[in-house]
Order: C-alpha cells, then structure tokens, then sequence
C-alpha cells in the first residue's frame, strides 16, 4: 500500500520538503548566535505484523545553544492495524489496511523566555482518506505579544482556505485536546488543531500546506525576539516544572505517541517530543 497513487507521494514529498526548509531554517538561528550545531538524520525502517515491508521514516535531532533539543521527523509507514486498534482509526474497523505519511516537530529551548513548540501534518488512508494536524505553542513563560502572533498566524492561514479552514473550530479543538485532565491545567497557551479532514484532496492538501508555511513563518521570528531575554535561576525551574507536565501529556494523552507505538513505529522517534531535563516536585 505504500505509495501506490499520486495523492500519497504528493503528500510525503510535501512533509519531506517542509522538513527540510524547517530545519534549515532552525540551523540559520544557530549560525546567528555563533554555534555550529547541526541534525543528525538517521533513518528507520518498519516491519509490519504482517512480516511484510512496513515503511520507515527519517529522525532528525538537533541539540544546540539555542535549540537545547528539537526534533523533526518524517515518516511514510502502511500495512494493517492490529486487533482493536483498527477500530479506533476513521475508517478502519471495516478494512485495517492503512497508509499514513507525516511531519511532527517538537522544540525544548535553552532559554526559557523562548517558548517551546509542537507542530504535526498528516494523510491517513484507510477506506476514508483524511489530513490532520495542527501546532501549539508551549511556553514556560507566556508573553502575550507571542500568543497573538502566533495565533494571528494560524488564523490567517484558515481564513485564507475557507473550504478547509474554520479557525474557530481548530482553535477550540486545540483548547480542548491540549489539556491535562489530571492536572486541570492546559499544556500551553494554544493554537490549532484539526483531524479527519475529509472530502477534496486538493483543497485540504494546500490547506494543510498552509499550516506549515504558516508554522516556518512564524515560530522562527518569536524565536529570534526572545533569544537574548536574561533569564534567573527561578525561571529555569519554573520551565522545568512546566516540562515535566508537557511529558506527561505526551505518555498519557496524545494522540501521536499511542498511534507511533501501535503501529510498531521507532520508539526514539516517538518519543522525541519528550524534553531533555524535567522536574517533578
């Protein structure tokens, strides 16, 4: 199943390409402020339960002055979803085949006046084929101009593609999904996220396009503008507090993680939303 019509190589040429302007774009930021870290791509294939080829992807990981960990990673996966789990999937419980070919980012920073970030696009196949995603921004220490930029943006990618986008609605959805049931608290200040966009592929494809060049636009300019903030020893450890809640929505709750896990994906690649040091009082 993988790779067997023009929709599904379109698609993982476009997460492919944004991976790549992504992380160029985070590697110019380090050049600014004189460090020469780089990704290291390393690549991994899936073997389906079936015993047959079941994909792979690549996982990028970046480690640097201002980037303390980031990740970005692309995969194309397909095979059949095993036992219950196909019928937690739109459009799977009747055929448990499937294709799906993705993004995901998530960026821990050194300062903590820098917000930290996730960001994901997908294509699902099944017997229904469907995009998704969204991006959120996380930071330990919120600063209102960047929410309404980084909101301002999104939105503005959704108004610009009526026939997919509804900003209301993804906003709401995010505000709803990224939320830590057991702490009452959400994980961040927001942003959009979206799932089972069904119906015209071309309309929902430069939607989702959208999203991602809405996402290189604006992350790296709220990077740049609060790179140099002097930060004390209180906000370290308040940005390690607040770590330790975002991975405990990604182990609990999200969505990525059990999918990644299910379907036999690498773990270290999954897991590469996780930050590099949290703190549990």
């Amino acid at each position: 199943m993988i790779e067997h019509d023009d929709q599904q190589r379109a698609a993982r040429t476009w997460f492919e390409s944004l991976r790549d302007r992504i992380c160029a774009a985070f590697e110019a930021i380090e050049r600014e402020v004189g460090s020469d870290a780089a990704f290291d791509y390393i690549a991994w294939d899936r073997v389906d339960p079936s015993g047959e080829p079941g994909g792979g992807g690549v996982r990028g990981v970046m480690k640097g002055r201002v980037f303390e960990k980031v990740g970005v990673n692309v995969s194309t996966v397909a095979g059949t979803f095993e036992g219950d789990f196909a019928r937690t999937i739109n459009g799977a419980a009747e055929d448990p085949r499937f294709f799906a070919t993705g993004i995901s980012l998530v960026a821990h920073m050194a300062n903590p006046h820098v917000p930290a970030v996730h960001m994901n696009t997908r294509f699902l196949v099944t017997t229904k084929r469907w995009f998704g995603g969204g991006a959120d921004l996380n930071p330990p220490l919120p600063v209102a101009d960047d929410t309404r930029d980084f909101h301002a943006a999104f939105q503005a990618a959704c108004e610009a593609h009526p026939g997919a986008g509804d900003y209301p609605r993804y906003k709401q959805w995010a505000d709803e999904y990224f939320y830590i049931p057991h702490r009452q608290v959400h994980r961040g200040v927001g942003g959009i996220f979206y799932d089972h966009l069904e119906g015209d592929f071309d309309t929902n494809f430069a939607f989702t396009r959208a999203v991602g060049e809405a996402f290189l636009d604006i992350y790296p300019r709220i990077v740049r503008r609060r790179v140099d903030t002097p930060f004390t020893p209180e906000d370290l450890a308040t940005q390690r507090a607040w770590r330790g809640r975002y991975a405990e929505f990604n182990l609990v709750y999200d969505r990525g993680t059990l999918f990644g896990l299910k379907t036999g994906g690498n773990v270290d690649a999954i897991l590469m939303s996780l930050p590099p040091v949290a703190t549990w009082d």
